[in-house]
């Protein structure tokens, strides 16, 4: 792929599968797992692998601003632009181990996913599954690529045909989430946002759809991978799906065929 941001495809490649390495070496083989929270936890990969990560980054591109999961928000090098949150300038979004749960717990189902984004635009994505030694990707306005071949999701007619990745909170959604469950054909959710989102640019995921929980780093990558692959992708209100203003554990995203997408938003209001 040529385009304005080769170099920045090709670092977030690089540095993809580099932290990907790491994880297979020691999958299954963990010396630490913190709690984080009640349900959330990381490990000594999850730190490697940000370590690789923002190394890479800031030897390529040493003025660029990084959020990422486990350190949080790094202002650009020399002093210069602004904070990655306030959505001005060049920025990396960087969850470097998304599914740490199934990774502790020896469940094949996690990825790396490294997002540029530019001015406040997801600009470039790259989600990688180590696991499946899979590569998603995709550049603004270039499409997207799965293994540096491109990628576009079908466009099945009928909803109650469509696989759907989903996941709700309990309070105040409870019919809501039943309503979509019963105009779908089945529900799963794999435990990594990132990845399940990815799927949608090929199809393997009709619709996808989290309320909550969600932080940027899950979603700058994968967001753009699936709305290159030809899906409509939003907030639940419609609007943009990506605000790098938003809070962590406060962003919400539907995916979906054009064709899907409206009834699927007035499914969740």
């Amino acid at each position: 792929m040529t385009t304005d941001f080769a170099a920045e495809l090709a670092l977030a490649v690089e540095a993809a599968r580099g932290a990907g390495a790491i994880q297979l070496e020691r999958y299954e083989r963990l010396e630490r797992i913190v709690h984080k929270g009640p349900k959330d936890v990381v490990t000594e990969v999850d730190h490697l692998c940000e370590e690789l990560i923002l190394g890479t980054i800031r030897r390529r591109f040493p003025d660029d601003a990084i959020v990422a999961e486990e350190s949080g928000e790094h202002r650009a090098g020399r002093g210069k632009g602004a904070h990655a949150s306030e959505g001005v300038g060049r920025a990396w979004v960087v969850d470097p181990l998304d599914g740490t749960v199934n990774y502790a717990n020896g469940v094949p189902l996690f990825c790396v996913s490294i997002g540029f984004v530019l001015d406040g635009r997801p600009t470039v994505g790259v989600v990688y599954d180590p696991m499946r030694d899979e590569l998603f990707s995709a550049v603004a306005g270039w499409g997207a690529q799965l293994d540096s071949q491109p990628i576009r999701m079908p466009d099945k007619e009928r909803l109650e045909d469509c696989l759907i990745a989903l996941a709700m909170p309990w309070t105040g959604y409870r019919r809501r989430e039943s309503a979509i469950r019963r105009a779908t054909r089945v529900s799963r959710n794999l435990g990594s946002a990132a990845l399940a989102l990815a799927y949608v640019a090929n199809g393997r995921f009709d619709v996808f759809v989290q309320v909550r929980s969600l932080s940027n780093w899950d979603v700058a990558a994968a967001g753009l991978i699936a709305e290159e692959g030809g899906a409509t992708v939003t907030d639940p209100a419609g609007g943009p799906w990506y605000d790098a203003r938003r809070r962590s554990r406060g962003v919400s995203v539907v995916a979906a065929t054009p064709r899907h997408h409206p009834t699927i938003l007035g499914l969740i209001r």
